[in-house]
């Protein structure tokens, strides 16, 4: 599967600090109990791709239409 294959996979998302400094994305659904840390940098890093992943996507949306 890739970034761009659709999939009829349902999962829960929660971000959020740990005790220990660092975010913790996790992610849980059918068979899945992912947790994911990261320092706040590398954080960042996630947010500035997620923003400009979504202002790609809001571009290829406008184009569509």
């Amino acid at each position: 599967m890739g970034i761009n294959s659709e999939s009829d996979m349902a999962a829960n998302l929660q971000i959020g600090p740990t005790t220990l400094g660092m975010v913790r994305i996790y992610v849980e659904g059918d068979g899945i109990d992912l947790p994911l840390d990261f320092d706040p940098e590398e954080a960042e890093e996630i947010a500035e791709e997620l923003r400009a992943a979504a202002a790609a996507a809001r571009a290829m949306g406008k184009k569509s239409r």
